[in-house]
């Protein structure tokens, strides 16, 4: 059987800026992350980089590892899951 629905993201990069740490209500802690990843193609005879920017949601001790060990700049690989939203504006 062919495995299906398997929604599973990895990203590269560097990341754009500092992490942001809050804490929940709840107590758990959250941690935004914005990384930059170069897609390259070709225009013209020559090559164009193109920075793409990727908004990331780090939950529990994983956000506040990365909050602690990562800053802007620094080359990072997320192994994660996609969520898509989008809405209507009033």
């Amino acid at each position: 059987m062919a495995a299906t629905n398997i929604n599973r993201v990895v990203l590269t990069g560097n990341l754009a800026r500092d992490p942001e740490l809050r804490s929940l209500p709840s107590g758990s802690s959250v941690c935004k992350l914005r990384i930059a990843s170069n897609s390259r193609r070709k225009q013209g005879g020559s090559w164009v980089d193109k920075a793409n920017y990727f908004d990331v949601t780090v939950w529990g001790a994983q956000g506040e590892n990365a909050a602690r060990y990562l800053s802007k700049g620094r080359p990072v690989a997320i192994d994660g899951r996609l969520e898509y939203r989008e809405w209507e504006a009033q």
